[in-house]
């Protein structure tokens, strides 16, 4: 990743903290490194991610450990082992790299990023809807809420969701010849994914399959109704997509994507949804949770196709017309950057003319150009170059703080 894409990264990840942090959800750090068996039993032995997907090895003791391909399991385990599940409430998020084998593309590679809000202990519907507010919220901080759209679904109870596995397999059993490859696999290993296939002819296939509303208890029902009650109050707009499932054999009750149609093939940037059995699933005692994970690519990739513009790498550069004012202009953007820190600071190295120093700083995408020279220094003064307007003045630093802290944007 080089500057200009990571600048536009931070710019990203910092207004995902920032909302984050304002709903009151705590960071939490993960290993890269698991054993294998964590994922096998939490993610599932037929999913195409522990099939085929991860990065395993046996270590020097002979262990199967694996490359973290998602991050709810090894989030699970963690709180678990440290005691911070059973009967208490959690509202945490994680953030780093995972790593998948498949075919790297656009917004789809092999190690990719993601920042994920995991909340535990809590079993009611109001959770689902804070999680799909969240990510509402993530959307408007970084401009993009209008090029997004909420998708919605329920899988019920996992006794629901069994039986309807079971009448989804004996439909699809009559077609069995005429599915796509993938799908011919899944129907014995893992069955809802064949709903999410982007094959048109098993699609036209899933046209006549059953219904998964009519597997749904009534339990399961109440609370998917209260759900949609809720985003309605809160004016969250969703589509009900019976298609819909995940891919990991975790997820009951609630599921939900954030898509977008701006880019084509990749258009989910966030999913998520219940999972009230994992945490028993390993090891621990029945806790109900419910979370979500964006890609960072993908909502970066939206970012840049919408065209929104980041911060430059600069806010004001200093030019130095001699050899001998190199240290007193040091010294004078130190001073800048512990008075104005949210300012970005550079001082010009390497020295030249004027002319090729302000070309320089125009290049940086400074707003301003701080100009030392022999006659600044002897007055103890500063000439202040607004790069936009060409305007310039000369001041001495009180005002020239003041001047940069109150000064906005220069190049607006």
């Amino acid at each position: 990743m080089l500057p200009d894409e990571a600048r536009r990264w931070r710019t990203v990840e910092s207004a995902l903290e920032s909302v984050l942090t304002g709903y009151a959800y705590e960071e939490v750090h993960l290993p890269l490194l698991e054993f294998t068996e964590l994922f096998s039993r939490g993610v599932g032995e037929a999913t195409d991610i522990v099939e085929k997907e991860m990065y395993s090895f046996a270590d020097r003791d002979g262990d199967s450990i694996s490359l973290r391909p998602e991050g709810t399991a090894g989030c699970v385990r963690v709180l678990e082992q440290h005691g911070l599940l059973f009967h208490q409430t959690q509202r945490v998020f994680y953030r780093g790299p995972m790593f998948r084998y498949e075919r790297p593309q656009k917004g789809r590679y092999r190690q990719f990023f993601q920042m994920g809000a995991e909340a535990f202990g809590m079993s009611g519907p109001d959770v689902d809807a804070e999680l799909m507010a969240l990510g509402l919220a993530c959307w408007k901080r970084l401009g993009i809420d209008t090029s997004v759209r909420l998708e919605l679904n329920t899988l019920g109870s996992n006794d629901a969701r069994e039986d309807y596995q079971q009448a989804l397999i004996t439909y699809l059993e009559r077609y069995a010849a005429d599915l796509d490859e993938d799908s011919r696999r899944r129907l014995s290993t893992n069955p809802l994914r064949i709903l999410d296939s982007k094959v048109d002819k098993t699609q036209e296939i899933l046209v006549e399959a059953p219904g998964i509303m009519d597997y749904v208890d009534s339990a399961g029902r109440e609370h998917f109704d209260a759900l949609c009650g809720l985003l309605d109050d809160l004016g969250i707009r969703f589509e009900f997509n019976q298609r819909l499932v995940r891919g990991l054999d975790y997820y009951n009750h609630t599921v939900f994507e954030w898509v977008t149609d701006a880019l084509g093939a990749q258009g989910a940037i966030c999913a998520g949804g219940r999972y009230d059995s994992l945490v028993q699933r390993l090891g621990g005692r029945s806790t109900p949770a419910a979370g979500f994970a964006m890609g960072l690519e993908r909502v970066l990739l939206l970012f840049e196709q919408l065209n929104l513009q980041t911060r430059s790498a600069v806010d004001v550069y200093c030019c130095v017309l001699a050899v001998e004012h190199q240290a007193y202009v040091l010294r004078l953007a130190d001073r800048l950057r512990g008075l104005l820190p949210e300012l970005r600071i550079r001082v010009h190295a390497g020295g030249g003319k004027i002319k090729n120093q302000l070309k320089k700083a125009d290049q940086s995408g400074a707003s301003w150009a701080v100009i030392v020279g022999e006659d600044e220094v002897s007055r103890q003064r500063v000439t202040l170059k607004t790069l936009n307007s060409g305007e310039q003045v000369t001041i001495d630093q009180v005002a020239l703080i003041e001047k940069l802290r109150s000064g906005g944007n220069g190049r607006e």
